[in-house]
């Protein structure tokens, strides 16, 4: 799947439609929040028409009443002097007032006009009706219709709806703006990382990583870069170290044909002397005279050893049968060491390798011969198989004293040995097998407290167990 283009889809999505959802969101729900007011001009209009109505009603009721009461065609309720202690509240505050006369508003709502005369001592009371309108209700819906009317003249609803929309989306516009940029930066931190790591890679820094946790496109691409990286750095490492054995043995070469050339002459000399020497000094002559062909032959294994080193033998890839090729090794090598204990520890997979035969012999023969003369007498050899990596390991253990860490720093170079039998070109002769084999040595922790040497050789092409045809 392309996850990255996916993603890069998604965060446009939402970046645009998400915004776009809460405008026509925000926008709908403030048009329909101003459209559920009612005009206020009308209303204005209504209630002062209501007022003046109400004020001409009640002024006419009043005249009418008081026309009424002086033609006399009005009967009144009279306060006597006696019953002041019941007159009500309305009659007690008019007779205190000193007024000649007042209307009144009572009855329910004040839907009853009173008209209050004073006579001397006495307060006469004539009623009539509103005709059921109460001129208090009237009074307080005026009252309310005027504080709203007030209420939305104070309002500038236009300019609010404005202010708070452009603020509204300058809001989501700014949340939309920060959710771009932590995504983008998101995108483009690892490209950054991936481009930085290719230019010091470039500059020569092989050991250049990039860490990412990601598993998209993005990730797989630095996981890629990272192993390129890892197989360019093992590839220049061996590349140094076979031209560092190119250049060995081509002077391995030049010794080998100038130590032949002297080598030769002395040995026909010394035959010579010992055939045309008498009778009486034969014994010490023969004595002299195997003395020098041992040096000429120890000689000759020298330079056959760096004639072995600068060759160049072809290689013939196979599958082989690596456990079966231990066991051969180390049977063949058992009867030369009895001193030494071997132990195997092989895969129950039997790994089958694609190398060379021969050379990978001759890479266990040095291996085990090197552990046996380390291990010493009553001393132990393992020898393990298994896969890893996509490679097939050998390892050879030896319970011996172990390499200094100057022996570790030139281990693997072309040196001179002056143990027996020993060129001092055993191991590089082996790891340059390992690599013309496709695969490598290293040292390793040994096991039993002496030296450990990982064999690495390239499975077969399918990479399945032994089969018939492997070894």
């Amino acid at each position: 799947m392309n996850r990255l283009r996916n993603r890069l889809i998604f965060i446009f999505l939402v970046a645009t439609l998400v915004p776009l959802a809460a405008t026509l969101w925000i926008t709908n729900a403030l048009l329909e929040r101003s459209l559920s007011y009612a005009s206020t001009k009308e209303l204005d209009q209504l209630s002062k028409t209501l007022e003046r109505t109400g004020r001409e009603f009640y002024q006419r009721a009043r005249e009418d009443l008081r026309g009424a009461v002086k033609a006399g065609h009005a009967t009144p309720i009279r306060y006597l002097p006696a019953d002041r202690n019941h007159w009500p509240d309305p009659v007690k505050e008019f007779a205190e007032s000193g007024e000649p006369d007042r209307f009144v508003r009572s009855g329910h709502e004040g839907d009853r006009l009173d008209y209050l005369v004073r006579h001397g001592q006495e307060v006469w009371q004539y009623s009539e009706s509103l005709g059921g309108i109460g001129m208090e209700r009237l009074a307080e819906q005026y009252r309310q219709a005027r504080q709203l009317v007030q209420a939305r003249q104070e309002r500038d609803l236009r300019r609010g709806f404005r202010y708070t929309f452009v603020l509204l989306a300058a809001c989501v516009w700014l949340l939309s703006l920060v959710a771009l940029v932590y995504f983008a930066h998101r995108l483009s931190r690892p490209i950054q990382q991936l481009t930085a790591g290719l230019t010091r890679l470039a500059a020569g820094d092989l050991g250049t990583r990039v860490e990412t946790g990601r598993d998209d496109e993005i990730g797989r691409a630095i996981q890629a870069f990272n192993h390129m990286a890892g197989r360019l750095e093992e590839s220049t490492r061996r590349l140094v170290y076979l031209t560092q054995l190119a250049s060995w043995q081509s002077l391995a070469r030049k010794m080998a044909h100038e130590v032949k050339n002297s080598l030769t002459p002395i040995r026909l000399t010394v035959e010579e002397m010992l055939a045309r020497q008498g009778e009486n000094d034969r014994a010490f002559m023969e004595q002299a005279a195997q003395i020098v062909v041992d040096e000429v032959e120890s000689l000759e294994r020298r330079v056959r050893a760096f004639s072995q080193f600068a060759a160049e033998p072809p290689v013939h890839l196979a599958p082989l049968d690596v456990n079966a090729l231990i066991e051969e090794r180390i049977a063949f090598l058992k009867s030369a060491h009895p001193e030494v204990a071997y132990t195997l520890r092989l895969s129950q997979e039997r790994p089958c390798a694609m190398a060379d035969p021969d050379l990978v012999k001759g890479i266990l023969t040095n291996l085990l011969e090197n552990a046996a003369e380390a291990a010493g007498e009553g001393g132990q050899i393992l020898g393990t198989s298994f896969t890893g990596g996509g490679k097939v390991v050998i390892e050879v253990h030896d319970s011996g004293p172990g390499l200094s860490e100057q022996v570790r720093a030139s281990l693997f170079e072309p040196t001179i040995s002056f143990k027996k039998r020993g060129m001092g070109l055993g191991l590089s002769i082996a790891r340059k097998s390992a690599l013309l084999s496709g695969g490598d040595i290293q040292l390793v922790k040994g096991e039993l407290g002496g030296a450990g040497f990982r064999v690495l050789l390239p499975v077969t092409s399918n990479g399945t167990p032994a089969r018939p045809d492997c070894g």
